[in-house]
């Protein structure tokens, strides 16, 4: 996921965002504000705090000030319900520190050309599916089980995946093989425009 992590390189460097959310990663996961005191936090205090509440495996007190919007992408035989990324911050930000998602929820990564995207997992939490798509929504690229981080992990350490398309999926580890997603599969996606 996005943000300290400059994810998408070259498009995305290190900036004074991600020097802000490296002082707030700072923070505790008890900070998050999970009302679920037997569970583990479902974010920490680093993630966006505009991400959809429905997509998180958990629950949060309050609602987000300008909630990510959320999209129904159909693939076989199912529904992935996922929240949009499409500008530079949200893209940056992702799926950072957040440390559950529910099953078929996640987030689309939103471009405004189809070609080469690179992505630095900088602090992401929790292994992902990384799925690439074309703008027909044709599958180019699945990056199963992509490595979580800490946000200690050294910057040289932090997992990278690389793939061809104009949207990428990120779900939970192990979605892609579960919900049938390969290179070459067609999905059904909304139609969606990147604001940057």
């Amino acid at each position: 996921m996005p943000a300290t992590r400059s994810r998408l390189a070259p498009v995305l460097f290190l900036s004074a965002l991600s020097a802000a959310v490296a002082l707030a990663c700072a923070g505790t996961a008890a900070e998050a504000g999970d009302d679920s005191s037997s569970a583990s936090p479902v974010v920490a205090a680093c993630a966006n705090p505009n991400l959809p509440r429905e997509i998180l495996d958990g629950s949060l007190p309050g609602s987000p000030q300008a909630p990510l919007s959320l999209v129904e992408v159909s693939a076989p035989g199912l529904a992935l319900r996922l929240a949009v990324a499409s500008d530079d911050e949200d893209r940056e930000q992702g799926l950072m520190c957040v440390t559950r998602l529910r099953p078929q929820h996640g987030m689309i990564f939103v471009f405004g050309t189809n070609r080469q995207w690179d992505f630095w997992m900088k602090n992401t939490l929790v292994p992902l599916d990384m799925v690439w798509l074309t703008p027909d929504g044709t599958i180019t690229t699945v990056a199963p089980e992509v490595p979580a981080s800490t946000r200690t992990t050294p910057d040289d350490a932090v997992a990278r995946r690389s793939g061809h398309g104009k949207y990428v999926i990120e779900l939970a580890s192990g979605e892609a093989a579960s919900d049938k997603l390969k290179v070459g599969e067609r999905l059904i996606v909304p139609a969606l425009s990147a604001s940057q």
